[in-house]
């Protein structure tokens, strides 16, 4: 057994530590996996595991709050994800709206703004009504800024940039990493710090290549709905841990 695992299987049999502000990341990003697992396992619809998982988004996102996070990006639909069986679907967009009408407002209250990355067009016109309108009621919040990763897929979005580069009429010299990524989904969204994955995969399942390029990585075996802050705090303990050189020594 490795010495990452060892550490990764001591935390879980243990509370956190303590975290300094010091370790806290500025900006984290969660692969939010497991929901359908999790309804599997208890014998209910997979639309029951979706629903706890925005139970998920709520403690965490408080969790974060607490803990002094100033970014999270949750991956909550790719674009992938439109091959699941419709019934899933649709199911998955109702969610989606409930979410937004009963999770997200309180956040807002407590300083939270909200915006979403990704595709739009797809998604049901109220859908996309109630998400804009979200972004608006909560642009001046400033206590964490939450981006929902929607229609999202990394490949997707480099395209995207590309595509948007020769409309603006971009010679070849005028292109380099900055400029390419002010035409990103999101050119202020900061690069996470971490990236968490749960229900025990291991991979980023297309998720933000350009911004993960020097993104510490921690992946835990707990399905998204059971995930929380004590989830949350191991995740950063590890974190807080690890040396980053960004390629230096």
């Amino acid at each position: 057994m490795s010495l990452l695992e060892r550490t990764r299987r001591l935390l879980r049999r243990q509370d956190p530590a303590p975290l300094e502000p010091a370790d806290v990341p500025r900006s984290v990003a969660i692969i939010l996996d497991g929901n359908g697992r999790w309804a599997e396992q208890r014998g209910l619809p997979v639309e029951a595991g979706h629903r706890e998982g925005t139970r998920a988004l709520r403690r965490t996102v408080e969790a974060a709050i607490d803990l002094g996070i100033e970014s999270l990006t949750v991956y909550a639909f790719s674009t992938e994800n439109w091959l699941r069986p419709p019934a899933e679907v649709d199911s998955l967009m109702e969610i989606f709206e409930e979410t937004i009408d009963r999770e997200l407002p309180d956040l807002a209250k407590q300083g939270v703004r909200t915006r979403f990355i990704g595709r739009r067009d797809r998604a049901p016109e109220e859908l996309r009504a109630r998400m804009a309108e979200l972004e608006r009621e909560t642009a001046g919040r400033d206590r964490l800024q939450l981006w929902i990763a929607f229609d999202y897929g990394g490949r997707a979005e480099l395209a995207d940039a590309a595509r948007r580069m020769i409309e603006a009429k971009l010679t070849p010299q005028e292109v380099d990493e900055d400029v390419l990524a002010v035409y990103l989904y999101a050119p202020d969204m900061p690069d996470p710090d971490l990236v968490i994955r749960t229900s025990g995969e291991l991979r980023i399942s297309n998720f933000l290549l350009w911004q993960l390029a020097y993104t510490e990585l921690v992946f835990v075996d707990t399905l998204w709905p059971d995930f929380g802050e004590r989830q949350l705090r191991q995740a950063l303990v590890e974190y807080a841990g690890r040396r980053r050189r960004f390629g230096g020594r």
